[in-house]
């Protein structure tokens, strides 16, 4: 077995199935992240949410997916056919290619680049080409006005989140998750995590994957007071259903993301308990959970308070941290100085 493997298409055959297996824990986690979003929004309302389809409504994501599969999908007769076709299929494959360099555990990732940072914040940047030819091939005016609001706000907030980004990668010195994570390890448990160095940019951070990922608070995009549902409301059946797999789908990249930044992603926050993937799962179940609260609280923004709170607040803040550890890093406050520092050892 290990000789075929080592062969060029045993190779081919190892990566397909490597592949299949991260599209796989995506897919399944997605039918969760659905089902829980709906629990919780339901929790806080007073009601029961899903509860008839399957053992305590876990199998409701089933059918709704199979109900969106089945249905007829109608494409507007004055729509752009083509791309009004590729707008979804855009916006999922690119959500998904994303977690090829997504670590679940030390080695544990499918392409371990030394540029893997770079690549998701390119990827996730891509994402928005999809919503805009959605908006565009629909030829009506509320998609369009949704893909355009869409195309500032994600280009607005990925500046944020890049300069929060950079403060990470100097404290590194890497852009690879792999040595991020690493360099977050010690003796002192969740005390050498990024989370406490990089304090005020974990809520930066935290809001702007909110409003890159059109969630609410800002989910302008798809307003429906005001956009009838924004750039996806001539969508149905599974063109619809691809749109709202790829919103999740990065939804979940952010709190991967968010995990491996400032929380040491796989590593365990208590010294004696050995560090494992389950961990990173964990972390990632517990900032969807934030995010699934936020949309359930949160009042939405109007969009003028979006854009202001984008480029007057969270912009210079996050280029002024930006500075800060720049300089911090001379003196090596990170890497573990700063976990020292606060238990007073």
């Amino acid at each position: 077995m290990a000789e075929f493997f080592s062969t060029g298409f045993g190779t081919l055959i190892l990566v397909a199935l490597q592949c299949l297996l991260v599209l796989g824990f995506v897919m399944i986690s997605l039918l969760f992240l659905v089902y829980g979003d709906r629990k919780i929004w339901a929790a806080v309302q007073m009601r029961r949410g899903p509860n008839v389809v399957g053992a305590f409504g876990l199998l409701q994501s089933v059918a709704d997916a199979l109900k969106y599969v089945v249905k007829e999908i109608v494409v507007p007769a004055g729509a752009d056919k083509t791309v009004f076709m590729l707008a979804p299929l855009t916006s999922f494959v690119l959500a998904v290619l994303a977690w090829a360099v997504i670590p679940f555990n030390d080695n544990w990732v499918l392409s371990d680049i030394n540029v893997a940072v770079l690549f998701v914040f390119a990827v996730s940047s891509l994402e928005v080409y999809g919503v805009i030819m959605g908006g565009w091939a629909s030829n009506s005016k509320y998609p369009f006005l949704g893909s355009l609001r869409s195309a500032a706000q994600m280009i607005s907030y990925e500046v944020s989140i890049g300069l929060v980004i950079i403060g990470i990668i100097i404290s590194t010195g890497s852009l690879n998750f792999g040595d991020i994570v690493a360099a977050q390890e010690g003796n002192l448990g969740l005390l050498n995590w990024y989370w406490l160095p990089h304090f005020p940019m974990v809520f930066l951070f935290f809001i702007s994957c909110l409003a890159e990922t059109n969630r609410p608070p800002f989910d302008l995009p798809e307003a429906e007071s005001e956009l009838v549902a924004g750039y996806q409301v001539e969508y149905s059946s599974t063109p619809f259903l691809l749109f709202m797999a790829g919103e999740y789908i990065a939804i979940f990249l952010m709190c991967a993301l968010i995990s491996l930044l400032f929380f040491g992603g796989w590593l365990s926050p208590i010294p004696f308990i050995p560090d494992s993937p389950l961990w990173m799962v964990a972390k990632m179940g517990f900032f969807f959970f934030l995010f699934a609260m936020v949309k359930a609280i949160v009042p939405r923004y109007r969009y003028d308070q979006l854009m202001r709170l984008g480029w007057k607040v969270f912009l210079p803040l996050s280029l002024a941290w930006v500075f800060i550890v720049a300089f911090l890093a001379k003196f090596e406050v990170f890497g573990g100085f700063w976990a020292r520092w606060a238990i007073g050892a």
